[in-house]
């Protein structure tokens, strides 16, 4: 790899966009093939066509006289530290990753149990259902319903079974939740994160 998308110690998230979300120290970075797919897709286009054609949009400017003054240099040389730093950090996430397929889990012996991947339908005391799937950090989208695995949602259904209640605490207190359905299908997860893209 280029030393431009290189630092000497990985160990800070210092490259890390505002508000991503962070990894537990010391754990894995669980995620889909879809949200593995979709930051290796962000990865490809930033090294193979927005880097490049940024470079050569400052090699021009630069060519064109005094650089303290001259928007193109000077924005185009801003915009490049960020894709670099964009750049560092999905080569971190995805050297990191871990891809698991929640449809290797159908059939299973325990396809009633929630694993990473799952999606669960969910009963409130209220009777509010809620359909939730547990996926990595960087491919949380409420939206849909993707919930990461480190969330307080995800963690107190990992591990149970169809049928069961769990208790999720909240800043309102505690709720009970029933698990009305657990299912092993591929996800969507085909949206990149903002990376600074507006």
């Amino acid at each position: 790899m280029n030393k431009a998308f290189t630092r000497e110690s990985d160990d800070t998230d210092d490259d890390a966009p505002e508000g991503a979300p962070a990894l537990p120290s010391g754990t894995k970075n669980y995620m889909t093939p879809g949200g593995f797919a979709a930051l290796k897709g962000e990865l490809d286009l930033l090294v193979g066509k927005e880097r490049p054609e940024l470079v050569a949009t400052i090699a021009w400017a630069a060519g064109n006289g005094d650089r303290s003054e001259n928007g193109d240099y000077i924005y185009g040389k801003k915009r490049l530290r960020e894709v670099d730093r964009r750049i560092r950090f999905l080569i971190r996430r995805l050297d990191n990753a871990v891809v698991v397929d929640p449809a290797q889990r159908a059939g299973a012996t325990d396809e009633d149990r929630v694993y990473f991947g799952a999606t669960v339908e969910v009963v409130g005391t209220n009777g509010e259902q809620r359909t939730v799937s547990i996926v990595g950090v960087d491919e949380i989208d409420t939206a849909r319903g993707y919930i990461s695995w480190v969330s307080p949602m995800a963690r107190a259904l990992i591990k149970a079974r169809e049928g069961d209640t769990v208790t999720l605490q909240t800043p309102a207190g505690a709720e009970e939740l029933e698990i009305a359905a657990v299912r092993y299908v591929p996800l969507a997860t085909g949206r990149w994160t903002d990376g600074g893209r507006g």
